[in-house]
């Protein structure tokens, strides 16, 4: 529900400005309100209104009327459509709009306007935003809300209640055990703050407002059974057990019936006034006291707990002295209010008496006190006689009849016969709430008080057998005053010289034209009494007659009235006739034996007009009751002045009026010119004309002030206390408690007694349809009342909605009731006389009770809160009716809150979306409560599909359990149920706050966090014992988590936030996962073995993989799908799924890889096998790559990416590996056809420079020479081609041109060697090398081979031709990869070095080959031999050391180089003979140049000597061709033997190019067993080792190959 706010602002009207005296009518939804009139052409008014909106589909619609003294004129309409109104919390400059002077009509509804005028008016329209309630406060009513719940919670049997703890009362919504609450002033909505400067009507003292539900009270029986106790009365067969003290003080309040109830405080009439009590003697008096009694127990009070008394937070704590105030006022007013405090003795003895708690005692038994006694034994009787009558297990105050009789609202009656699932269980809080009302008739007293119905029986009657309806009106004519004559109505002189004012032709009343209209009395009635007055008896029996028959035509044409009239108050025909005939004759004798007493008391008046410059006024009231006239003193400068002054008056005749007028007193010249003239000298402030017949008993009535002339200004109202004493008539209640009694009774007997407790709701349309209470017999009996008896409709209106308030919850009413409501609110906060008096002062000033209301709505808004807080069994889904009472309930909470904010101006009452909000909470706790202890039986009922199917489980086994996880699905199958519900039927129902308060949404919220916590709860139990399979844990987290995306998951509560949900089931998936390790291995291995059955088939024609790879990763992809299909929303979690599954993944990867590779060899010999084997690898690689894309790809957590990179990496090798063990499996055959080529190449002769028209020959050559190659390639790599993976073929196609290169540089470039001992020493160098299968091959060849250039162009030529085949036009290897790679670069190197001269080899061996011997390492300079160094470091294991002194010289002219080498000595040789040892030093100078020069020379050997000296120089020349750096000194150590070959000791090697820089020093190098060498090093080698014809490089090869000889001895 919305508020609209409308400012109307002003207007713009064509035409003379004195033709307008404009105001404004707005109406939407059924409520009108009013503008003040104001004058001119541009109207300006500045008043504001506010709208409770349940449609929007509707409009606003504003009508400007122009005013006349007859009737008003339309000047024109605006219809603004609702949804086009904006939301704002501050006014605005609000909109002009033009009028219209037509509306446009749609199915009964104005729709729009037409045909445009030239006026325009301002508006300013919006809807106001939701106001905030403080956080403090909201967390205050969810706390209270859950206590609403807890009542519900304990279920127990009503007899024990009784005998052990007081019920709380259904209206209180504290707890007993809370003191605090029960006392805290928050614990209403809201305090209902009341002045108590303006007592209400009927209040003999002022009391503090207290609501009930503000103070723990018990239910009325307890209550009533603490007082017999008190009273000490012995109890007989009611043992009440009470160990509280109870203070109970009906104060006047008890008269309004703050009970929910609208016991007796929905009358005013319930009791007469006590101050008459005494005159009708003690039996009356006890009769009363009795029936306060029963109600003294809504009455304000403080709840007392072992004698120490609680007050509300704001009341300082009562001290002695208060309590003696307390019984001094007590005893002053003896009669009027009785505040009893009263304590239980511990053991109560009969006839014992209570004491006061005070010092000074009171007597023990004031009167009033002695009433009690007596009221209470009696209702005590009372309750026994009628327990002892009914059946004894019964609580005594369940009733039987139609629905229990009238309940209260706090009550509710089970409207539906056959009950839907009850999802809440709530039977005890009901009751609870019903034992609050002893019965129907106890509600109201007026139902109950005989003297006051027969009375209101006959006055009923007497109003409508001549209803003011249809009186004769008056037969005003122009009439012409000789005489100065006065207007009857405002006693104006009539002015003018003739044809002054109006006459009536029948009575002669004489007024002007403009009060003809203000004049109301019945004619004829007026014309009799003046006739009979006169003594003109014939004019008077004429009237009389025709007032007779009258009458009689009433009676005749409208029985049905009197008839209904006579049920209602259960009258006999025959009483009934002769009450008519009583009735008759009281209307016509009229006033002529009718006269009566008045007193009428001025208390007060509020808000009146300023009438001085000061801004204020100097009041003062003038009643006259005929021509009598008394004034009041006057109170200066006061617009709120108090008077409390009385005047007794005689009146004679029931058409009398008494005029009551305020005035502004003024004494200056003004004033008095004006008294000559008007014969009223001061400002007149305001009136009201209250008709004699209207009066009754004793009355405090506020009256507003009304307008004499269209110019007056007026505001504000007068209290009045009037009390009447008719000649003949008893003394009886005033009209308004008369009214009361007629409303009740009336609806009573058209809903108890006809209707079977449903209140039939009349069939009205209209902007007046609020107005319309019964059906049109009873509707015209309480307006012909109300019109007689000067009853406000607002009165009535009231009157109606306390009746409604004891049915609120029968189908219908909740619309009518907040309708009712809205109006209500409407008359008071939409000021229309003048914004000069506020709508909460307006309230206080209502006839009906400003308190009384206030705790009617109290109450009706906690009960409306309780039965919301039960919304799926009091407005069940599967009925519509009850469906829309429950959003005209929510309209209806809203309407109290607008009441407690617009009109009682309260400071945040709590906002009905938030109350409505929390109710709702309150009743999804309680349901989930229900569905969670009754699952198993509510989901058999509502969800078993095979009816025979055996549902009895055990009942402990009905709950969750450990042993199994069944009862989860059940519970989220019925949230899920309970949240479509409220989605479905309840959420479009409850649509008044779409912004705040979503049904589905709330109902999922609440679900889910109740459900999460036993779900989290249940989760860590089964982690402990892992009773169930993880299969069923999985299918419960899809579940919840279904559950969760489908209702939670975008809730504002839950957006954006990571769930707890993945976290409770972690260890389950975990579980899930290990075993589905074991699973997938054991899968693999099933595989694999059909595969291998198979013969490892492809899949499929254009699949070059066999099954199982595709079988292996069905499985893993079926396992990954389960794990993706959680959803998991916590990143976290998620990363250790997929940690622990990239280890899964791995192991059975891994595993398959090995099982292939173990077998792969054996499979080598098939044709496509090996291709296949290693597709399937490749696939793996494939699959695992998509697998990791799945997982998240780049997103993957970081651990388990890895670990899947690393799998990768880890199959990358064991293809490489598998293509290594194939491309091998080829050499043998490959080995055949090199050697085919290389016969064919022997064949090709010619001399190394080829001419330029041989060249084709060269290419004739090199195809005839690859022939043999080719015809093999062409036959499996065809094969290939078609059988492999392009990844896997390019392997392939890698591996065969590895080993087709190795082969063609083993076979064909690098020839055998042809020096045996060569052979051994190249062997011994080659064995680090590790290139001993290089050589072995060329040493079983016995021929000597060289290649010729030619031959060397035919095989060049030849590896063209075989790139150009394994690159295969782009299909095959890359050009760049053939060229780089290093098998084609190290056979190409060693054809280039064919074609080089021995000089070049012997220079590139010499630059190239730097680690000869120790690795480089070890040598030592120094500046001569005489400086010793340091020993060497980073040799291993040394043989001996030279010492040798080098000097370089280079010639200064010629360039040429030379060499001078002195051999020192030779240190620390290892060497065993048993022989003579003859050591002598061989030095050698290796390089280019050298053929013709001295290349080596010798030492002297030195017998029997280890560490020789020798002291001897040589010389080297090197020429100037080449520096230094091409040469190499070698030193060798040697044993010499006589005729046979010497023994080598040791090697050293000196590059010159580490001493060129030096030109001189000494070097000390240690000696090494044998020569290193690389691979180039190697191939140079071989080569120079087929030169036998070349004595250098024969020398150089043998220099290369030596090695240290054997020792003797090992």
């Amino acid at each position: 529900m919305s508020l609209l706010c409308v400012r109307v602002k002003k207007a713009k009207l064509q035409g003379p400005p004195d033709k307008f005296n404009t105001y404004v009518t707005l109406k939407v939804q059924n409520v009108k309100s009013t503008t003040v009139a104001v004058r001119g052409d541009q109207p300006c008014w500045e008043q504001d209104f506010m709208f409770e909106i349940s449609r929007l589909d509707l409009g606003l619609i504003v009508e400007v009327w122009n005013k006349g003294l007859i009737w008003d004129t339309l000047v024109g309409t605006v219809w603004i459509a609702l949804k086009a109104i904006h939301q704002s919390d501050e006014e605005g400059p609000g909109e002009w709009s033009t009028l219209e002077a037509e509306v446009v009509m749609k199915h009964d509804e104005i729709c729009g306007t037409k045909n445009p005028t030239p006026h325009k008016i301002l508006l300013d329209t919006r809807f106001e935003l939701p106001f905030d309630i403080p956080e403090e406060e909201a967390r205050y009513w969810t706390r209270k809300l859950e206590q609403i719940n807890s009542l519900g919670d304990d279920e127990y049997s009503f007899q024990e209640e009784v005998q052990k703890k007081p019920l709380p009362s259904a209206a209180s919504q504290c707890s007993f055990e809370d003191a605090d609450s029960a006392v805290d002033d928050r614990d209403s909505d809201y305090r209902s703050e009341t002045s108590s400067s303006i007592p209400p009507p009927y209040h003999t003292t002022v009391q503090p407002n207290a609501s009930v539900h503000q103070f723990t009270v018990p239910s009325r029986l307890q209550q009533q059974g603490v007082l017999r106790e008190t009273c000490a009365v012995s109890l007989q067969n009611y043992d009440l057990d009470y160990q509280e003290h109870v203070a109970i003080s009906p104060a006047g309040s008890s008269r309004y019936g703050s009970s929910c109830n609208v016991s007796q405080g929905s009358s005013h009439l319930s009791e007469l006034d006590h101050s008459h009590e005494s005159a009708h003697g003690s039996e009356q008096e006890d009769d009363h006291q009795e029936r306060v009694s029963n109600h003294s127990y809504h009455s304000s009070g403080s709840y007392q707990k072992d004698g120490q008394a609680l007050h509300r937070e704001q009341e300082e704590p009562h001290g002695k002295g208060e309590e003696e105030k307390i019984y001094e006022t007590e005893e002053k007013r003896a009669d009027h209010s009785v505040a009893l405090e009263l304590e239980k003795p511990k053991n109560v003895d009969a006839g014992a008496h209570v004491s006061y708690h005070g010092d000074n005692e009171p007597p023990p038994f004031p009167p009033a006190r002695a009433h009690w006694i007596r009221a209470i034994s009696k209702v005590r009787l009372r309750l026994q006689e009628g327990q002892d009558e009914a059946d004894p297990s019964k609580p005594p105050w369940l009733k039987g009849g139609p629905a229990g009789g009238l309940y209260g609202i706090d009550s509710m009656p089970d409207l539906r016969k056959k009950k839907p699932i009850p999802l809440v269980s709530d039977l005890s809080l009901v009751q609870s709430r019903k034992a609050g009302i002893t019965s129907a008739m106890a509600t109201r007293t007026s139902l109950k008080d005989e003297e006051l119905k027969s009375h209101v029986y006959k006055k009923t009657l007497q109003a409508l057998i001549y209803p003011i309806s249809c009186t004769t009106p008056h037969n005003f004519e122009v009439w012409t005053a000789t005489t100065p004559t006065y207007c009857y109505e405002c006693e104006g002189l009539l002015w003018g010289i003739a044809r002054q004012g109006m006459r009536c032709g029948e009575c002669g009343v004489k007024c002007h034209e403009k009060c003809q209209d203000l004049l109301n009395a019945d004619c004829l009635q007026r014309a009799a009494e003046k006739s009979s007055k006169h003594g003109a008896e014939d004019r008077t029996q004429n009237f009389i007659m025709a007032m007779k028959d009258r009458m009689k035509i009433r009676e005749r044409n409208k029985p049905e009235i009197f008839d209904l009239i006579r049920d209602v108050f259960c009258e006999s025909k025959l009483t009934h006739a002769q009450q008519m005939k009583t009735v008759k004759q009281s209307v016509l004798d009229g006033t002529s034996k009718w006269s009566a007493k008045i007193t009428i008391t001025v208390v007060c008046a509020q808000g009146l007009q300023a009438k001085d410059k000061t801004g204020s006024s100097d009041p003062y009231v003038t009643v006259q009751v005929g021509k009598t006239k008394k004034r009041t003193k006057t109170i200066f400068g006061n617009l709120n002045p108090v008077w409390e002054e009385k005047f007794y008056f005689e009146c004679h005749n029931s058409s009398d009026r008494i005029k009551v007028r305020v005035w502004d007193e003024d004494d200056d010249i003004k004033s008095r010119v004006k008294q000559r003239l008007k014969r009223e000298s001061d400002d007149f402030l305001g009136q009201t004309i209250i008709e004699v017949r209207t009066l009754s008993g004793e009355m405090d009535v506020w009256y507003n002030l009304e307008k004499r002339t269209d110019k007056s200004a007026v505001s504000g109202a007068v209290r009045l206390q009037i009390s009447v004493e008719i000649k003949g008539e008893e003394k009886v209640a005033p009209y308004h408690i008369q009214y009361t009694c007629l409303h009740e009774n009336l609806f009573h007997h058209l809903t108890d007694v006809h209707g079977n407790g449903v209140v039939k709701i009349p069939d009205a349309k209209g902007d007046d349809a609020w107005k319309v209470y019964f059906d049109e017999t009873a509707q015209e009996i309480v307006d012909e009342f109300a019109m007689r008896y000067g009853i406000e409709s607002i009165y009535q209106a009231m009157t109606h909605f306390a009746c409604l308030s004891s049915k609120y919850m029968c189908p219908g009413v909740p619309a009518v009731m907040s309708t009712l409501l809205a109006n209500i609110n409407a008359y008071y906060a939409h000021t229309t006389a003048s914004t000069n008096v506020s709508a909460s002062d307006r309230f206080a000033a209502s006839n009906f009770g400003k308190e009384r209301f206030v705790k009617l709505l109290d109450q009706l808004h906690n009960s409306l809160r309780i039965d919301l807080s039960m919304y799926r069994n009091n407005f069940p889904a599967s009925s519509r009716e009850r469906l829309q009472d429950l959003k005209s309930t929510v309209d209806l909470l809203t309407s109290i809150t607008f009441f407690r904010m617009k009109v009682q101006e309260l400071q945040s009452p709590p906002r009905a979306s938030q109350v409505v909000k929390d109710c709702v909470k309150a009743c999804l706790n309680s349901t989930y409560e229900y569905i969670f202890n009754n699952c198993h039986e509510l989901y058999s009922r509502e969800y078993q599909t095979d009816p025979n199917k055996n549902q009895d489980l055990p009942p402990e086994e009905q709950g969750p359990s450990i042993r199994n996880l069944d009862f989860w699905p059940k519970l989220i199958t019925l949230i899920v149920s309970i949240i479509e519900e409220d989605k479905n039927s309840y959420t479009p129902v409850l649509n008044q706050f779409p912004q705040e308060l979503a049904v589905g949404k709330i109902s999922a919220e609440v679900m889910w966090s109740l459900f999460a916590q036993d779900m989290k709860y249940a989760m860590e139990e089964h982690e402990k014992h892992r009773l169930c399979k993880s299969a069923d844990y999985m299918n419960l987290h899809f579940k919840v988590k279904w559950l969760y995306n489908e209702y939670v998951r975008d809730l504002p509560a839950f957006k954006g936030k990571v769930p707890e949900y993945p976290a409770w089931f972690e260890q389950f998936v975990m579980q899930w996962l290990d075993e589905n390790e074991d699973v997938s291995l054991e899968f693999l291995h099933g595989a694999l073995e059909r595969d291998k059955k198979d013969g490892f088939q492809q899949t499929s024609e254009h699949a070059l993989f066999s099954c199982s790879v595709v079988d292996v990763f069905t499985q893993l992809n079926q396992s990954f799908e389960i794990i993706k299909k959680l959803e998991c929303p916590d990143p976290v979690i998620v990363a250790h799924y997929n940690r622990r599954f990239a280890k899964t993944i791995g192991k059975v990867l891994m595993q398959y890889a090995d099982i292939l590779s173990k077998t792969f060899q054996s499979y080598c010999s098939k044709e496509k096998l090996p291709c296949i084997l290693m597709n399937n690898v490749q696939q793996l690689r494939v699959q695992l790559e998509k697998m990791f894309e799945a997982m998240g790809g780049k997103e993957l957590d970081a651990e388990a990416s890895d670990h899947l990179k690393e799998l990768q990496v880890k199959l990358n090798n064991v293809l490489d590996e598998l293509s290594a063990v194939f491309g091998n499996s080829f050499q043998t055959r490959i080995d055949e056809c090199v050697k085919q080529m290389s016969d064919i190449l022997c064949q090709v002769k010619g001399t190394g420079n080829v001419a330029a028209n041989a060249r084709n020959t060269v290419a004739q050559d090199a195809d005839n020479v690859l022939r043999p190659l080719m015809d093999f390639l062409d036959g499996n790599l065809t094969l290939f081609a078609t059988v492999c993976e392009k990844t896997v073929l390019k392997r392939v196609l890698k591996e065969l041109w590895r080993v087709v290169m190795n082969t063609m540089e083993k076979l064909i470039v690098l020839p055998p060697l042809t020096d045996h001992t060569g052979t051994q020493l190249i062997f011994s160098a080659a064995k680090e090398l590790g290139h001993l299968s290089k050589l072995k091959d060329h040493m079983v060849r016995e021929e000597t081979r060289s290649l010729t250039p030619k031959q060397c162009a035919v095989l060049d030529l030849a590896l063209d031709t075989i790139k150009q085949y394994f690159h295969a036009g782009g299909n095959g290897l890359k050009k760049t990869f053939l060229e780089k790679s290093p098998d084609l670069q190290s056979l190409r190197y060693a054809l280039s070095l064919y074609t080089q001269t021995t000089d070049t080899l012997i220079k590139t061996f010499v630059q190239t080959q730097t680690a000869q011997v120790h690795d480089g390492k070890g040598i030592r300079f120094t500046a001569n031999e005489d400086v010793l160094p340091d020993k060497g470091s980073g040799v291993d294991d040394p043989v001996g050391e030279v010492s040798i002194q080098i000097d370089l010289y280079t010639h200064p002219g010629t360039g040429e180089h030379k060499v001078t080498v002195k051999v020192v000595a030779a240190n620390d040789l290892k060497w065993q003979t048993s022989g003579m040892f003859r050591p002598f030093v061989e030095i050698t100078m290796i390089g280019p140049q050298q053929s013709d020069k001295k290349r080596k020379f010798t030492t002297k050997s030195k017998s029997n000597n280890w560490a020789p000296k020798y002291n001897e120089t040589f010389h080297f020349i090197l020429g100037n061709e080449d520096g230094p750096d091409a040469y190499e000194l070698q030193v060798c150590v040697k044993d010499y033997c006589f005729a046979r070959e010497d023994r080598v000791l040791g090697i050293a090697v000196m590059q010159l190019r580490d001493i060129a820089d030096k030109g001189s020093c000494a070097c000390w190098c240690p000696l090494g067993r044998r020569i290193h060498m690389d691979e180039t090093g190697l191939t140079i080698l071989r080569i120079l080792s087929q030169r036998t014809n070349d004595e250098v490089a024969r020398e150089f090869v043998k220099l290369k190959s030596e090695s240290r000889s054997a020792e003797e001895g090992t």
